[in-house]
This record gives C-alpha cells, sequence and structure tokens, in this order.
C-alpha cells in the first residue's frame, strides 16, 4: 500500500509527459486561428448608442418627473336595498401643481367623493379636500390638508397647439389599476379632438395618444421629451375599457387657463352668449322645406330659436324665434336671426358655436356676430358675459 503511494504520481507524470509529446507543441500560426470575436459594425453600434440614449434619457426624465406626480384613492358610501352602508373606492392619478399643496386632477376621479387620500412616492400620504372643480373641462384642483416639507411642481408647458405636431414623442406616469408611477410611452397620434366630458359637454383641441392609458391614469400628467406636462389624461376609446391605443389628454393651455381660476374662484367662468341652448342647425334639406313655406333662410347656419333673457345676445339685439313651422313631423321656430359666423369664423354647427367661445374667448371678450335677418346680413357686437 505504502509502495502504490509512491508509484501513482510518477505514472500519471509519465501519461502527462507522453500526451504532450505525441500532440506537440501548439505553433503561433495555428494559435492565430483560433476564434476571436467579431466586431459589430458600425451602423449597428451606432443604432445600439442611439437607443441607449433614449434609454437613459427617459430614465432621467422619470426621475425628475415621478415626485410630482400623486396617486389619488377615493370612498364614497352608499346604501344597500336595506340601508346597509356600503363604501366604494376608486383610483385615479394626479400632479403637484405649485408647493403650497395643490394638487391638479380630473373632475371625474373626485366627483361625488367624500374622503380623498393623495399618496406621493416617498411614501408620504395626505388626506385632501377639493378647492376647484370644471366639469365641462373635466379638471379638478385638490388641496393637501397635511403638506410635505417637500413638494416637486411639475412644469406646465407654456406653447399653444399650433406648437404640438403629430408624432411628437410622449410619455405618461399614472397609477393604471393602482400600479403605482407607472411610466407608458408613445406619440402624439392626433391633434384638435372633440370628445364629450361625462356631462355632456364637449371638450375641444383635445391630444390624442398612443401612449397606454387605462383605469387609474386619469388625472395624471402627459409630458414632452422636456418633462413638461403638454396634457392630462382624461379618456380612452375602447370598446373593453381598457387601452386599446386611443387615449386623449386634456391640452395643457386649457390646464393653465383654468387652474388659477380654480384655485382662486373654485370654479372657472365660460364665456356665454345666451344662444347656445336655443339653436337649431340649418342643413340644406332643412333649409329647403323651410323656404318652400315662404321663409328666406341661408344653406347654413345656426337658427336662432330662443334668445336667454338678459343674456348677452338679447342684450344686442338678436332675435329668437316668433311661431311655429310644421316641418314633416317637426315643429321649427321661424322669424328669428340665423348666426353665421363669428369673427369671420363660420358656424355650423352647436358644437361650432361652444368650441369657438369655449377656447378661443374669455369672458369679457367682444366678438362679432354675422347673423342673417330677414334676407339681409348684419354685423353685431356683443360682449361675452360669464355663463350663469
Amino acid at each position: 500500500m505504502r509502495l502504490w503511494r509512491w508509484l501513482f504520481p510518477v505514472l500519471l507524470g509519465g501519461l502527462a509527459w507522453g500526451m504532450g509529446r505525441w500532440l506537440g507543441p501548439v505553433h503561433p500560426a495555428e494559435a492565430e486561428r483560433s476564434p476571436t470575436p467579431t466586431p459589430t459594425p458600425a451602423p449597428l453600434a451606432q443604432g445600439r448608442d442611439a437607443w441607449l440614449a433614449q434609454e437613459a434619457w427617459l430614465r432621467h426624465v422619470y426621475e425628475q418627473v415621478a415626485p410630482g406626480v400623486v396617486h389619488i384613492t377615493t370612498r364614497t358610501y352608499t346604501y344597500t336595498f336595506f340601508w346597509e352602508i356600503v363604501p366604494q373606492e376608486g383610483t385615479g392619478s394626479g400632479f403637484v401643481w405649485d408647493t403650497q399643496g395643490h394638487i391638479v386632477t380630473n373632475y371625474h376621479v373626485v366627483a361625488g367623493a367624500q374622503h380623498i387620500i393623495v399618496a406621493l412616492p416617498e411614501g408620504h400620504q395626505s388626506q385632501a379636500e377639493v378647492i376647484g372643480i370644471d366639469p365641462p373641462n373635466d379638471l379638478a384642483v385638490l388641496r393637501l390638508r397635511e403638506t410635505p416639507a417637500e413638494l416637486h411642481p411639475l412644469p406646465v408647458w407654456d406653447g399653444e397647439p399650433e406648437d404640438l405636431h403629430v408624432g411628437q414623442f410622449v410619455m405618461a406616469i399614472g397609477n393604471p389599476f393602482g400600479l403605482d408611477w407607472t411610466l407608458t410611452t408613445g406619440v402624439i397620434s392626433a391633434l384638435g379632438r372633440v370628445i364629450r366630458s361625462e356631462q355632456g359637454d364637449f371638450i375641444g383641441e383635445v391630444i390624442q395618444t398612443d401612449a397606454a392609458i387605462n383605469p387609474g391614469n386619469s388625472g395624471g400628467p402627459l409630458l414632452n421629451l422636456d418633462g413638461q406636462v403638454i396634457g392630462v389624461t382624461t379618456a380612452i376609446l375602447s370598446p373593453t375599457g381598457a387601452y386599446a391605443g386611443v387615449g386623449f389628454a386634456i391640452p395643457g393651455h386649457v390646464v393653465r387657463r383654468v387652474v388659477p381660476e380654480l384655485i382662486e374662484r373654485g370654479y372657472y367662468r365660460h364665456p356665454w352668449l345666451g344662444i347656445e341652448d336655443g339653436v337649431i342647425e340649418l342643413q340644406p334639406v332643412l333649409a329647403e322645406a323651410l323656404r318652400r313655406a315662404g321663409y328666406a333662410v341661408p344653406d347654413q347656419g345656426l337658427l336662432i330659436a330662443r334668445v336667454d333673457w338678459g343674456s348677452p345676445a338679447a342684450q344686442a339685439g338678436l332675435r329668437g324665434g316668433t311661431r311655429l313651422v310644421p316641418v314633416g313631423r317637426l315643429l321649427v321656430p321661424v322669424g328669428g336671426d340665423v348666426l353665421l359666423a363669428i369673427d369671420d369664423q363660420p358656424v355650423f354647427t352647436e358644437r361650432d358655436l361652444r368650441l369657438i367661445l369655449e377656447y378661443k374667448h374669455r369672458v369679457g371678450d367682444t366678438v362679432q356676430l354675422r347673423v342673417w335677418r330677414e334676407g339681409t346680413t348684419l354685423t353685431l357686437p356683443v360682449t361675452l358675459a360669464e355663463r350663469p
């Protein structure tokens, strides 16, 4: 046994020496023929570098912006058939407006809420109260009851709608399905869309985007590559209620106009003419039927059926309908003026009227109305008042 302990290393060394003699040395030429890593072609390397630069920039913007985005949880109380109190919770997003603790979100996120909790990324939570609402634009402002030592207001882009463009890269940060501080990216898919709020009002100049927006994103910011708020996400178009590639955001210039008034007054003063709820859209078929009945009207425009008493339109002398004429199964009020244009901008539908007043003018502006009256075209100046 002791002999084997000495003999085994000798045999093993001899075997290694024999294998070396049999295989021979590795010559330098053979070493050069061994596989080497293939260098990345220059165009591919440049493309990779571009993606890495984009990734780094997205990460940078997210790190700068995310602290200013909040998670909003609401609670309402309802009653069962047996008068038992049942709490119902909702969730949404928002962003910090200023260092005084004002939070911007959607009206529909907090509508009817009896208890609101706002959570910030650092873990701070605070109860909040609604201090201003604007249902027609689906905007609301909250105020934190306990303001943390440090807040991160988000900058709102100061450009105009014509400065945006289709294909522009955008980012959305929010809390879809309660998943905190989720980043999604996409582009501006279209501009100038018109949607209806839950209250039935037209919201104009809306931004359409393919950045993923889902329930819980509502009220969160839509951002440009500089981390500036260019819109507030508000709605999606989807047959299932989940992301389908079509989302909408209230444009930043509307937010800049509305939010300061919500903070100051608690509501936004919408410009009012006094005929908005009393107009009939003239189409060629209806116009021809009225002409056959003996009433001269243009082919298109808004037939004014009623002028609200004491309104700017009434003070300017606009006339509403004076009698009813049967047209098919309808009774059409005639004898009033037909609105053709506001400041030389044609008005063909009720939507045109509301959008021009809402997004082109403010309370106190004087507009020039071009109207048709008994075969004559008139121009009447009207100073817009605050909608009652």
